[in-house]
């Protein structure tokens, strides 16, 4: 039998325990995966201790407060603070989420924190989305038509407007592009190099809805491939861990649907 050894720098190893801080009296324990590239040293785990009553209510806010007061090495992406930017998703013990809207109180105690799994990993919290982003291009994210631009803007009925934007705000346009789905895709895991996994395949059925494009024919044939589409197999983590709520394997199978319309 073939016997398969981890690399070193594989291993995660325990870190260092930060200071308990004197004269709290609301102090949550956070376990946080720290890397640093430039180090040659194996991943570790810290353990911090946060004064929830000196900070905010979310995961955020205790991550930038421990950034700010205890260990300012700490790195992570933030942005927004409102669920509108994706640049906080992380690994939130165990679910991929935004850490701006993860509440400190839903958390585990200890809370444990690492990147967005399956992700080549820049620095501590930060994942490389080098990758994600070139296969989101590949869809060609923007408006295709051939009609004369309007003197104003190109219209929709409400009707066409919802395809979009969802009944309850939770259409296709509400994908802010944190990658959680695609982190939490076992498909994306497997086929990572061609299957473009549920973020980008969400994208791609917001531009075939939208009533204002006028290449539908062309956005299908370049998604009809037995890897960039069809390696779905409709598992639905993708669904599950969204934060905003979205149905990431909806519009998979809506694509394919419509692939299948156009071949009868």
């Amino acid at each position: 039998m073939a016997q398969f050894t981890l690399p070193k720098n594989s291993k995660v190893t325990e870190g260092k325990t930060w200071a308990y801080p004197s004269g709290a009296h609301d102090v949550r324990e956070y376990k946080i995966y720290r890397w640093n590239p430039d180090d040659g040293k194996n991943p570790r785990m810290d353990t911090y201790y946060v004064d929830c009553g000196d900070c905010g209510p979310m995961v955020l806010d205790a991550l930038i407060w421990i950034k700010n007061n205890i260990d300012p090495t700490l790195t992570f992406r933030r942005s927004c603070r409102e669920g509108v930017c994706g640049s906080c998703s992380m690994n939130i013990d165990g679910t991929n989420w935004l850490a701006c809207t993860r509440f400190i109180a839903d958390t585990a105690e200890p809370a444990t924190i690492y990147p967005l799994n399956h992700l080549p990993v820049v620095k501590d919290l930060v994942p490389d989305l080098t990758h994600l982003y070139a296969q989101y291009a590949l869809i060609e994210p923007w408006l295709k038509t051939d009609k004369a631009a309007p003197e104003r803007e190109r219209l929709q009925s409400p009707d066409q407007a919802e395809a979009l934007n969802g009944e309850d705000g939770k259409g296709p346009a509400a994908c802010i592009l944190c990658f959680c789905c695609t982190s939490g895709c076992p498909s994306h895991w497997w086929n990572g190099n061609r299957f473009l996994g549920p973020a980008v395949l969400l994208q791609a059925w917001r531009w075939l809805a939208d009533s204002r494009d006028d290449a539908t024919g062309e956005r299908l044939d370049n998604l009809e491939d037995p890897f960039r589409l069809y390696r779905c197999h409709t598992i639905l983590n993708c669904t599950r861990t969204c934060p905003k709520g979205l149905n990431p394997g909806k519009a998979i199978a809506s694509i394919k649907k419509m692939i299948a319309e156009r071949r009868s």
